[in-house]
């Protein structure tokens, strides 16, 4: 993309809808219709290589980016639970309830927006100095750190346990009381100010538990991002399926984005409230961007593409639960892990094709070598 396209006002336009659209739907709603309208997109390329470029321009343009729509929905999220809007009854921090509608209230709307655009500058800056890595991938992640810092929120929050990486406390159930740091993004005298009240303002639920208990302004003093797919066993295992799995649909269709969409649109199930559906899009799109890059493309081996995508799917995954246990489990929004490990993965596949390890680099940029 030329740079000039960071002012031009009809794409300015449509990235403010989009985000604003996340925004109302809920980022996760949001990406799950980017997940169908890549596999629609990718499905009209394999039947018709001249048909209409409904990946780049709609799943991955300003309509559904996750740069623009899920990370303006996000950061809606953040905003809204910050003033108090949001009494999901979701077992942590209301502002990480990312499956959450927010409606048509207009003030979350224009937030939503506003990081919309931000989303869209980050790709377009990304893309137009070709730097290496998923330029997408990166605009939702420091769209994630900028809406923590525009709001107020704990960049990582306090550690509890045993150092950032230590998820038992959350196996013990072990609670945090809200208020008792100065890492909490509001007080009761917040609350007060915006007309909300405690509960509200600090983003806790009020509402029965799943457990049978009620949550009254505490939240678990651990939050893994995913309490289903958290251990690192477990998470090398889906990883390595997952990578596999991304890297075969790659050479047999050679699309570097049709297993993501996949991917994306089964979390339908998750935001259903479907119990254990795996979060896998990370993981297919690098086994099967790392699959494309190791041989060169769709023509090559199948066995050295499989090979090097469920390498690079397991290396993504386990880089999204380090993310998530970093920069997830002890603040107070969203901040994708996913999107994260993406960056690192892409990144990893931009590194072996510059250092002549690939042959490729699939979707890849590569600083123009």
């Amino acid at each position: 993309m030329p740079l000039a396209d960071l002012w031009a006002v009809e794409l300015l336009i449509a990235a403010f809808a989009g985000g604003a659209f996340g925004a109302a739907l809920g980022a996760l709603p949001a990406f799950i219709f980017t997940g169908f309208m890549v596999i629609a997109g990718e499905a009209a390329v394999v039947a018709n290589v001249d048909a209409g470029s409904i990946t780049g321009s709609v799943a991955f343009g300003a309509p559904f980016s996750p740069a623009i729509s899920f990370a303006g929905g996000a950061a809606a999220t953040a905003y809204a639970a910050k003033r108090g809007y949001m009494q999901s009854g979701f077992d942590y921090h209301n502002a990480k309830d990312i499956t959450f509608a927010l409606g048509t209230k207009p003030d979350v709307l224009a937030v939503g927006g506003v990081f919309g655009i931000l989303g869209y500058w980050l790709t377009v800056a990304s893309s137009t100095f070709a730097l290496p890595w998923d330029p997408i991938a990166m605009g939702v992640t420091l769209s994630a750190l900028a809406h923590r810092v525009a709001f107020g929120y704990p960049i990582i929050g306090e550690v509890r346990g045993d150092g950032l990486l230590d998820m038992s406390p959350f196996e013990r159930e072990e609670m945090r009381v809200m208020g008792e740091s100065a890492t909490s993004d509001a007080t009761a005298g917040d609350a007060a100010t915006d007309g909300g009240t405690a509960s509200e303002a600090d983003g806790s639920s009020s509402e029965p538990r799943s457990d049978g208990g009620t949550a009254t302004g505490n939240r678990l003093a651990v939050e893994p991002w995913l309490p289903h797919q958290y251990k690192w066993g477990n998470v090398a295992a889906v990883s390595l399926v997952a990578g596999l799995l991304g890297a075969y649909i790659a050479m047999a269709t050679g699309s570097a984005f049709l297993a993501f969409g996949i991917s994306a649109a089964s979390l339908l199930f998750l935001n259903l409230g479907v119990e254990r559906i795996p979060v896998t899009h990370h993981m297919t799109i690098i086994g099967s961007a790392g699959a494309l890059a190791s041989v060169g493309g769709a023509d090559g081996s199948l066995l050295v593409a499989l090979v090097a995508g469920g390498i690079l799917g397991t290396v993504a995954g386990l880089f999204g639960e380090l993310f998530q246990r970093i920069f997830y489990a002890h603040s107070d929004t969203h901040w994708d892990p996913p999107a994260a490990a993406i960056v690192f993965g892409s990144f990893l596949i931009a590194v072996l094709y510059i250092a002549g390890v690939f042959p490729g680099a699939s979707y890849v940029p590569t600083l123009g070598f």
